[in-house]
């Protein structure tokens, strides 16, 4: 791997401990290890940033000579098939070959109070943050700053321009906002819990066909406004904090996903 001359370096290992210290990854159980999962060189200089570590973002960051890649979704996830072989072998080939580190933070990244897909969601959509829900504290409750928010549908047109995507919206378009619950990602299932703890409007990434009856029967309107577009923010934060704490380079990268 290239350096760019006169770049700032640094440990890696320092990094690994500076984002476990700060996401406080010991105190979460997740569905997939937090940290490195990949080891490629020692010394980090450039970091690439994305959503998922695809193979399209891999090529990206060979493309940008970074040496470490910084993630939300990386993988080893708990149950899937622990075989190195197919897209999941190209991927980690990849990595090897370019001495690149994969770096991946999940939940812990997801329940942050400043750097988290969550609250930084809320920045984006202009939610004021009034409470947390959910194991982990997961979900957030909060208010619309935006007096031209009346309604669910005016909501759901103002996630469409900020989000870049169409929520999907079940329940009455006209019923009043209130009180609006939100997790970023697939959280689809804490509906129950929003609506216990008093949202009227919840929102996240995904939708099951089991969310259409919860959200009916619970009285809550619901928006799915897409995993990855709900869940872009946290890991760019990581990363400029990153590149604010040790000057080294930072790049979030986009790979479309409409889901």
């Amino acid at each position: 791997m290239n350096k760019i001359k006169g770049q700032n370096t640094v440990d890696r290992n320092e990094v690994v401990k500076f984002l476990a210290d700060e996401l406080k990854i010991a105190f979460m159980r997740d569905y997939c290890p937090n940290g490195l999962q990949v080891e490629g060189q020692s010394h980090i200089s450039s970091i690439v940033s994305g959503v998922t570590a695809s193979r399209a973002l891999i090529e990206a960051a060979i493309q940008e000579k970074a040496d470490t890649i910084l993630v939300h979704h990386g993988y080893f996830w708990r149950n899937e098939n622990a075989c190195i072989t197919g897209p999941k072998r190209e991927r980690i080939r990849l990595l090897l070959a370019h001495d690149i580190n994969l770096l991946a933070y999940h939940l812990p990244l997801d329940c942050h109070p400043t750097l988290g897909n969550n609250i930084r969601l809320a920045q984006v959509l202009g939610f004021d943050v009034t409470g947390r829900f959910g194991e982990n504290e997961l979900g957030w409750l909060g208010k619309t700053a935006n007096p031209a928010l009346k309604t669910v549908a005016d909501l759901a047109g103002w996630l469409g321009k900020k989000l870049n995507r169409e929520p999907l919206l079940i329940g009455d378009p006209e019923q009043k906002l209130e009180t609006i619950g939100w997790c970023s990602g697939a959280a689809q299932d804490l509906l129950p819990d929003a609506a216990q703890a008093g949202a009227n409007v919840y929102l996240s990434g995904e939708i099951s066909e089991r969310t259409v009856h919860d959200a009916r029967e619970y009285g809550i309107a619901y928006l799915a406004c897409g995993h990855h577009a709900t869940e872009r923010f946290g890991i760019q934060a990581l990363g400029d904090l990153l590149a604010k704490q040790y000057g080294i380079r930072h790049r979030y990268i986009e790979i479309d996903n409409p889901v």
